[in-house]
């Protein structure tokens, strides 16, 4: 059991725990058993922090189910690790050395020192932006409904969009507040911080607290954050300015809308496409060309060290670089008068070509397994299912038993990594002393 296994084996547990708890009589409304795929499904998508269902989550689960289900998506976000960490530091077990490191791999961070005191910060992060969600979504929940289901609603859409996954208990998700702005900047913001990471969050605090006290301690941002918040920054501006471009004239979503609500609506379908799954407008009435950006942006995903998936902003910003150096004739890839280690470049394009494949892959067989779906559709549900996003264009219902199943290998293959999992399959491999000879062959 090497630190992938560990996780891997942990993230498994996670969801077969959930899988029975979701099959219990008193997680349905109707008081029934559910039948298996559809907890395993369910419970793969929470934990993996999707947000695709094939069931009306408000209306087929029971307060305990949904109970169950917001807290495999707590679970899921906070990752297995983490979330076992704060158990063992709950019952007072002391960590050994394998611990620091699966939580060092877990979390994504270069050392095993202050793992502990991270996670704490961790838990503390999530608790202060979840319960500011929730006082903030309450007041516009009870507009509509009762102070204790606006209370209920609050909690269960703040938890879903900072873990950004999509689950909503409204049958049209988001799409009855598509003219309430506010609903979609509080969401907005939940998703994005969520999908920035931990260490970005903590490194933001950290600068705030310098500014502002007496303390003239000189600050410098590192590599990490200044990636991955300036790639975002940009996707979102793209994302926007996009979405408004081809469906402003589309009446079916952008087009009936005010000009301000417009523009809301294309900011947040830039951020939820990216990293969670609620929506403001029909998916599966959007143009070809704003469904083709949709992709885009959901392979690309969130950052790292975050509740989000797909290929990761830090991922892609190297990609270009490595692009723009080729072009230019350079021999390294810089960032910020940086050079990127060779090891991180591999990662990269290692990163990137095994989700392609995993897309692909998962293409291949929704195409054998429901051959009455077009192909958008199921491109468009396999790249969400992989990037963990949680949008559909509606078929994630109609699929087969064989297809659910596809989509369920898909969601627990994004969440995990797919670098991990081939780690926690295969040995891992010792350093070689031997150095071949340089080669070269034609590219391009």
């Amino acid at each position: 059991m090497n630190p992938a296994r560990t996780i891997c084996f942990g993230f498994f547990a996670v969801i077969s725990i959930g899988t029975f708890l979701l099959m219990l009589p008193i997680s349905s409304s109707a008081g029934t058993w559910t039948d298996l795929v559809t907890a395993l499904f369910t419970s793969t998508s929470a934990v993996c922090v999707t947000g695709l269902s094939v069931v009306d989550v408000g209306k087929f689960y029971s307060f305990w189910g949904q109970l169950f289900l917001m807290l495999l998506v707590q679970i899921g976000g906070l990752g297995y690790m983490t979330a076992t960490t704060v158990l063992l530091l709950l019952i007072g077990r002391k960590f050994s050395l394998r611990d620091k490191i699966t939580l060092q791999q877990s979390l994504d961070t270069p050392g095993i020192r202050g793992g502990l005191q991270l996670v704490q910060s961790i838990i503390a992060v999530t608790l202060v932006f979840e319960l500011t969600g929730v006082l903030a979504l309450i007041p516009i929940f009870n507009q509509t409904m009762s102070f204790p289901e606006s209370v209920w609603q609050a909690i269960f859409h703040s938890v879903n969009a900072f873990n950004n996954a999509g689950f909503g208990l409204l049958s049209d998700n988001l799409m009855s507040y598509v003219n309430t702005p506010m609903m979609s900047i509080i969401i907005g913001l939940l998703i994005i911080f969520g999908g920035l990471g931990y260490q970005v969050i903590l490194e933001g605090y950290l600068w705030l607290s310098i500014k502002f006290s007496r303390n003239r301690d000189y600050f410098t941002f590192s590599l990490n954050f200044m990636v991955a918040t300036s790639t975002t920054i940009a996707l979102l501006l793209f994302g926007t300015v996009f979405f408004l471009l081809t469906e402003v004239q589309n009446s079916q979503t952008l087009g009936n809308l005010p000009i301000f609500d417009q523009i809301v609506a294309a900011w947040f379908q830039s951020v939820t496409t990216r990293t969670a799954g609620f929506n403001t407008i029909d998916n599966g009435k959007m143009t070809v060309t704003g469904l083709f950006i949709t992709i885009a942006l959901m392979f690309i995903g969130a950052s790292p060290g975050s509740t989000g998936g797909g290929i990761k902003t830090t991922t892609a910003r190297i990609l270009a670089s490595c692009t723009g150096a080729a072009l230019e004739g350079r021999d390294q890839v810089n960032l910020y008068r940086l050079r990127i280690p060779n090891g991180l470049i591999l990662k990269a394009v290692g990163v990137a070509v095994s989700s392609l494949f995993t897309v692909i892959c998962s293409t291949g067989l929704l195409s054998l397994t429901d051959r009455n779906l077009n192909f958008i559709s199921i491109l468009f549900e396999a790249t969400s299912a992989f990037a963990t996003v949680g949008l559909s264009m509606g078929i994630t219902s109609s699929l087969s038993v064989a297809g659910r199943i596809v989509i369920i290998l898909t969601m627990y293959i994004g969440r995990v990594g797919v670098l991990l999992l081939m780690s926690a399959i295969f040995t891992e491999s010792r350093p070689s002393l031997i150095k071949y000879p340089q080669g070269s062959l034609l590219v391009g």
